[in-house]
Order: structure tokens, then sequence, then C-alpha cells
């Protein structure tokens, strides 16, 4: 899971030393070929918990005024999506959004017997599975990459996880190849910073990556070599393609982008789309949504970022003529009870919203509107589980086949 400027830094070196490079390195580069114009999937994580219940809004349920008191939203400054449901007061973008056929809501959506850790809840919805042995293997993206690689090299990764934080176990796969970037300095390199002369570190050692792989040295060859410095002369070339699209782009056409971090990690991977990236998929995250105290200007602020940014990132999109190419998916690991409790905020809780954005959804609402009559406990009833949003999602949008955690689970109408 490296950036690109570590993957070349490290591949500098790999050519010189290509006689020891274990082989598990040479088949981990290597990929499905990726097209520059096929179907794109961008997610963001909102960490910590999401409030659905103040994030699309059951106004008219009687039970919702019982429940929060201290924060309840009014229902005329909600943006009102039918007679029963509107959005937050500060989505208007996603109002906007939604009035234009671009944004689906999916309602009510967890799992069964709903855990309510960070950690937990976060690996199963990052891994499609239940079974804790499976939370730190591999993800149901990496998983379905994998199911696409075949044996010719690619010298880009399938998946790029933009943001400062760990890749994402999500993206982890056996084969598949993710990158993690966090800011455009990343793909802004020299090749006079790296490049190694070859003549000169014959005889260097690998002792530091036999430590870390633990593999023996395979026998020499020069096939090696030359795969790994097809993969640093591709990375080159695509820092210089970005370069130049980035220069070109902030010479003619200033930021459409709101202030915020999310907003800003949205911008680049536009810039990455621009720039001809064959990436499949892109995933970044925003955090804070652990309201168990002082939620309303916190929640507040957040998904008025999560929403501009959104607005913004598509309509950037659609004016450069890609947005046919991209689905957003938004979701949280769990949402938060029901009832308020007495420091202003919101336990941990169960079901909640998942957002689906992009001209190719089919807009509006869809499954069942949480009844606050009708609870588990204290807690909202899931009526979709969401690895049937990731076996559509995986079918319909990326056509990839789905792990065999995903296999029986129906496909829902909520991609055109």
């Amino acid at each position: 899971m490296l950036s690109r400027r570590r993957f070349i830094l490290h591949s500098s070196s790999l050519i010189s030393l290509s006689p020891l490079v274990p082989t598990m390195l040479c088949r981990a580069a290597q990929a499905a070929p990726l097209e520059a114009d096929g179907k794109v999937l961008v997610v963001i994580q909102l960490d910590g918990g999401n409030d659905g219940l103040n994030t699309v809004v059951p106004y008219a349920d009687d039970g919702y005024a019982k429940a929060r008191v201290k924060l309840r939203l009014e229902t005329r400054e909600l943006h009102k999506l039918d007679d029963h449901v509107g959005l937050h007061p500060r989505m208007k973008s996603a109002k906007a959004l939604f009035d234009d056929g671009r944004l689906a809501i999916v309602q009510s959506v967890g799992y069964p017997n709903p855990d309510k850790s960070h950690f937990r809840s976060m690996r199963i919805w990052q891994t499609a599975s239940m079974d804790d042995a499976a939370h730190n293997a591999y993800g149901w993206l990496g998983q379905a990459l994998d199911r696409s690689v075949t044996e010719r090299a690619s010298g880009e990764a399938a998946a790029i996880y933009v943001g400062e934080e760990q890749t994402p176990v999500a993206l982890w796969g056996r084969r598949s190849a993710a990158t993690a970037l966090s800011r455009l300095d990343d793909l802004t390199l020299t090749r006079s910073d790296t490049w190694p002369r070859l003549s000169e570190t014959r005889g260097a050692s690998l002792r530091h990556g036999e430590s870390l792989i633990g593999e023996p040295r395979p026998p020499v060859t020069d096939s090696v070599r030359q795969f790994v410095t097809r993969q640093v002369l591709s990375a080159y070339a695509a820092a210089e393609q970005f370069r130049r699209q980035e220069l070109a782009t902030r010479q003619n056409q200033p930021s459409k982008y709101p202030d915020n971090a999310l907003a800003g990690r949205l911008e680049l991977i536009s810039k990455l789309l621009k720039s001809g990236s064959r990436s499949r998929v892109f995933y970044t995250a925003q955090s804070g949504y652990d309201t168990h105290a002082s939620q309303l200007q916190t929640q507040a602020n957040l998904l008025g970022e999560v929403s501009s940014s959104l607005k913004a990132f598509l309509d950037d999109l659609k004016d450069a003529k890609l947005d046919d190419r991209v689905l957003v998916l938004a979701f949280s690991e769990f949402g938060r009870r029901v009832e308020e409790n007495d420091s202003r905020g919101t336990d941990h809780g169960t079901a909640g919203p998942v957002l689906l954005a992009g001209p190719a959804v089919t807009p509006g609402l869809h499954g069942k509107t949480p009844s606050l009559a009708d609870l588990s406990g204290s807690d909202l009833k899931s009526s979709i589980d969401f690895r049937e949003v990731y076996a559509t999602v995986l079918d319909k949008w990326l056509g990839l086949p789905a792990p065999d955690s995903l296999t029986k689970f129906k496909e829902l109408p909520i991609l055109r």
C-alpha cells in the first residue's frame, strides 16, 4: 500500500537489485489492463457513525419530536424530499442533486446482529464479512479487483486512497494494487531524485527487504529488471502528464470547490481523472461523526461539507464531460440511537442511510423510511443489508465479479 512517490523510491532500488527481488513483488505489481475511459467508483467513508435520523429526517413521524427534544431539527428548515422525510438544513447542495436526478438515498441500511464497536463494525463494512478471521485479510473492493487481475502488467494501481490515514481494508487485495496519495506533491517527481546508476549498485544488499518479506532470493533474471524499469518509467510518465494537466488547470480555471478537507480530496480525485488516470476505485474519508456530545453544530458542519463538496465534485466532472463515468457511494459504519443523551448528543446505534450520487443512479428514496414506533430495543431496524448495495455496485456499475461474501445478496434498483 505504497504512495506513488514511495513506490518509485523503492522501485528505483529494485531495478538495481532485480536479481534479488522476491517473485511476490512482481506478482503483486501485475494488474489487469485499466481503461482510461472505464467506469469509476468513488467511496466516501463517514467515520464515527453518522446520525441518520438528523441526516434524512422523518419529520412526519410523531416519534421524532418525542425522542429528539434538544436535537430536533425544525420542519420548516428541512429540505423536504416528500411528505414524510427531509434532508438536514445544511444539505442544500444535496437537495439540488436530488432534484437534478443525481442523488439516490438508500434508507435503513445495516446488517443482522449489528455491532456498535467502531472498529468491528467498520471492518464488517469494509470486508463485507461477519467473520472476524476475515477482518484482517482482504476487503470487498480489493477482492473484486483481484478477480479481474490477469497476468498482463500495468503500471497503475487499480485503486487509490486519497488521505493521510492508512489505506483502508476495503482496498486490500491479494493481487490487485492499491496506492495512497495525500497531496499533489505525491505525484510531482523528478527523475534526478531517484533514478539509480545501475553500474554502481549491482553489488547492493537486500537485507532490509528480506527482513520485511521473508522470502528466499530467486535466481538471477533480466525479466525482473525490465519489468520494474517499465513500472518506474510509467510512473514518471504519469507524474509528468499530471503535472502538465495541473499547470493548465491552475492557469485557466479557478477552483470550484469549497474550502474544507473533504473538498480538497475530491478535487484531487477529479484532477487524477482529468489527467487520464485508469484506476477503477478512488476512496477517501471524512471523520468526526462520533457525536456523543454537542451534536447539533458538529454534524451540521460535517453534513454541510459533504453536501457542498459532493455537488462541487460532480459539477466539476460534468463540466469536464467525465461525470457519466463516475458513481459516488457514501456510507458510515453505523447510525446512532433514536433517543438523545444528556450531553446533547447521541450514542452508537444501528441502521442509517447510504448515499449514491452521479448520473447513473436511479434518483429518489429507496427502501423503507425507518419507523420510530417499531424499534429493536432502542434502535432502528434495518430493512436493507449493505451487502445488497455492494453487490449492485460491483455488478451493475463496475462490472466486477463479487467476492464470495456477496454472491448470495440480491441486487437493488438503485442504478439505471
